[in-house]
This record gives structure tokens, sequence and C-alpha cells, in this order.
């Protein structure tokens, strides 16, 4: 539960970083402070829920497509972010793929790090525990 939990505030802060970026380095990319909070939960909660629905239907229908799944999942969350209100609006196809890819990497990135420091905080917890 404690880790689920965990796991969920790394993908709004990662989430939260990444739209931002995404909003100061892609031109085609409007990131409104007042919708950025809607814009990073629907994001975060259309990506956990579309996720392994499209490794399912990759799985099954385009195995070849199953590297692309974490692309593909960040580019339909991004679809629905952009749906609900005016928080974040992103124009043209080349915006479109270097806002997917740089959402995707700042994301990965984020929650591989901060799940491995994580785990290295538990794992030596256990130890000084277990040393007592």
């Amino acid at each position: 539960m404690i880790r689920f939990l965990i796991q969920i505030a790394v993908n709004l802060v990662t989430a939260t970083i990444a739209l931002t970026v995404a909003g100061f380095v892609i031109d085609g990319v409007t990131v409104r402070p007042a919708g950025l909070i809607t814009a990073v939960v629907v994001f975060v909660v259309a990506n956990a829920l579309f996720t392994p629905f499209i490794f399912k239907m990759a799985r099954k229908y385009a195995p070849a497509a199953l590297g692309g799944i974490g692309l593909l999942s960040t580019l339909v969350a991004l679809l629905i972010a952009t749906a609900f209100g005016d928080g974040l609006t992103i124009s043209g196809f080349t915006d479109w793929v270097l806002t997917t890819l740089l959402v995707w990497v700042i994301t990965a990135l984020g929650g591989w790090a901060a799940m491995a420091w994580w785990t290295k905080k538990r794992v030596q917890a256990r130890r000084d525990a277990a040393a007592d």
C-alpha cells in the first residue's frame, strides 16, 4: 500500500515536471498554470488506466509494438489531458511527437530514479533493523 501511494506521488511529480518542461521547451505546447493540476491528474490517471489496456491489445494483435507501449500510452494520456479544459494544449504533428517523447523520457527516468532511491532506503532501513 505504501509503495502504491509513493508510486502515485512519483507519477504526479514527474508528470508535473515533464509537462512544465514541455511547455518551456516546445513552442507548440502551452501549459497554463491554472490548469496544470487538472492536466497532470488527468494525464496520470489516463496513463495508469490505458497502459495495461494498450499492452494487452499490442500483445494480442501487434507483438512487434510491445517496445513502444510506454510511448503509445503517453500519447493517449496526452490526448486525453488536452481534451480536459485548457490547461494543456499541443499544436502540430511535430509538437505532438516531441512532447510525447519528452514526457515519456522524463516520467520514465524520473519514476525509475525515484523508485530506485526509495527501494535503496528501504533496503538500508531493513539492514539497519536486522543489525540491531
